[in-house]
């Protein structure tokens, strides 16, 4: 009898933990393990604003998934575009475009999410994210340029759109990816003798009225003057109405000349969510303590994607989308997974929340670890031993340790290496938000796939 076939879905915290313990504990022919993704790494995502900033490079946050000498996952490159729960197919678009079906017996939905958008004006073709090591590079080159445009400019006009930055949502992401890249022009700067420093403005703004409410008022505060001590205008209670190629139209009126506008406005979970017609909770599967998808036979799903309860909470409260919750959650179902191979019984996840760091670059951060409210040095020690510890390998570790030593002693650097230089990148093509199937055509590609079991 062949060995069952647990296919995983996303190399994320969430499914990379999964897939690890998997391969740890499941003995050689027990089963058979396929990891779907479009890119052979796992990105540490809470650090992408220091790749943006350069004081990390890229293949720094980047973790080999093939590393491992326990390595016996097969591999494949691409995506996962529709899932038909009832045959126990999955659809996946690999990287070259060629879509192929992959049967399951156990499936891990760990597709994490995606940058969550709005129906405003312009926003999708002139926005830029910071959800992928792709954008995070972008990013960077697309700062660094508009200096270089800026200081080669005899037009007034552009040189004052070039100079202002736009960035979108006060939670971590955004606050850390503007804190950080405020560093790296006001260090830039001053390698471009033309360019007044004064011109150089960077907005932070976020609907909501606090700035990283989970954080409490304190720390929040102390973030919040952190940013305006750095002179980034921070505006709450206000979004965006329009964004243009060369300006920003905020809800409250006001009219920006700006040509660089960085959208960090929360997340969503994967369109592939969607294609499973299943029961959601804020648009991430609602599943069960043990992370079943009820309904559907051998479906589990975890991390960003899904609504896992919060069982330490209770009163019905669902876990954030966190890299801490993501990880527990993955060694937790890769332990329920060995147990339905095993016909044991699952387990619960259950875990308490250790606390939240937000690094502001240099020396300043704000950090809460156990419900201790830190800020300066003691909580950007504690932030950067918190991200540091939490890389999966000696190898990432010994590279972020050195990237951050360089940079305390050598400073930053301004190279721009050209990344799609000659082609404006939009939301789209960095998250591939436009691939999915219909359920129609879900089952179009499914009719034919006959499963052996």
């Amino acid at each position: 009898m062949a060995p069952p076939r647990i296919l995983v879905v996303g190399a994320g915290f969430a499914g990379v933990e999964c897939v690890r313990r998997l391969e740890r504990r499941l003995a050689p022919g027990e089963a058979q393990i396929t990891l779907v993704t479009p890119f052979s790494y796992q990105l540490y995502l809470p650090l992408l604003p220091q790749v943006a900033s350069g004081v990390l490079t890229p293949q720094s946050v980047a973790v080999s998934l093939r590393r491992s000498r326990r390595h016996r996952t097969r591999i494949v490159p691409g995506g996962a575009i529709g899932v038909d729960t009832q045959a126990k197919v999955c659809v996946i678009r690999k990287i070259t475009d060629e879509i192929v079906n992959e049967p399951y017996d156990y499936l891990v939905l760990a597709a994490g999410s995606v940058t969550r958008t709005f129906d405003i004006p312009g926003l999708l073709d002139n926005a830029r994210g910071m959800k992928t090591l792709a954008e995070a590079a972008y990013v960077r080159d697309h700062v660094i340029a508009q200096l270089d445009l800026a200081d080669a400019s005899h037009d007034e006009a552009e040189r004052a759109s070039r100079l202002q930055f736009v960035v979108v949502g006060g939670g971590y992401a955004g606050t850390e990816t503007a804190a950080c890249l405020q560093r790296l022009t006001t260090n830039a700067v001053k390698h471009y003798p033309r360019l007044d420093p004064r011109l150089i403005k960077w907005h932070l703004i976020d609907i909501a009225p606090k700035l990283m409410p989970e954080l409490g008022d304190k720390l929040g505060l102390a973030a919040l003057e952190v940013l305006r001590k750095r002179n980034i205008e921070v505006s709450l209670g206000v979004s965006i109405a329009e964004a243009g190629p060369e300006e920003v139209t905020f809800t409250d009126g006001r009219v920006l000349p700006c040509r660089t506008l960085i959208w960090t406005a929360g997340v969503a979970a994967s369109p592939l969510v969607a294609t499973l017609g299943a029961e959601t909770v804020r648009g991430r599967l609602a599943v069960t303590p043990q992370m079943k998808l009820p309904g559907a036979d051998g479906v589990f799903s975890l991390g960003d994607a899904a609504a896992v309860p919060d069982l330490a909470k209770g009163d019905g409260a669902v876990c954030p989308p966190t890299a801490q919750h993501a990880m527990r959650q993955g060694r937790v179902l890769a332990d329920n997974l060995i147990a339905s191979v095993r016909h044991e019984p699952l387990k619960d996840y259950v875990h308490k929340d250790l606390g939240l760091v937000v690094d502001l670059g240099g020396k300043d951060a704000v950090s809460k670890p156990l419900g201790i409210e830190l800020r300066g040095l003691p909580a950007q020690a504690v932030a950067r031993g918190y991200h540091w510890s939490a890389l999966r390998t000696n190898v990432a570790k010994t590279r972020v340790m050195t990237n951050w030593m360089l940079n305390a002693v050598a400073g930053d650097d301004f190279v721009r290496t050209g990344f799609q230089s000659r082609k404006p990148a939009t939301l789209r093509d960095f998250e591939y938000t436009d691939v999915y199937l219909t359920p129609e055509q879900i089952k179009e590609h499914t009719a034919a796939t006959v499963i052996k079991h």
